[in-house]
């Protein structure tokens, strides 16, 4: 899966939006300064998603910039 040009990562949480603020934690500090991808299905599940302290399903940014 490619991430579109007009997607943004959250500063706050690393959640990839589209929209002008964060679906998930409700932050307007948005950037498309992001790199890499973790798609979190089952979070509770997940030691990566604990790590980066993901705990809902979703498309996450694994550095935000």
């Amino acid at each position: 899966m490619l991430v579109s040009s007009r997607e943004r990562a959250c500063r706050n949480c690393r959640k990839i939006v589209s929209g002008n603020v964060c679906d998930n934690c409700g932050s307007t500090s948005l950037t498309t300064n992001f790199q890499g991808l973790f798609i979190a299905l089952l979070p509770e599940e997940s030691k990566i998603a604990e790590t980066l302290e993901i705990k809902k399903p979703g498309h996450y940014a694994v550095k935000v910039g």
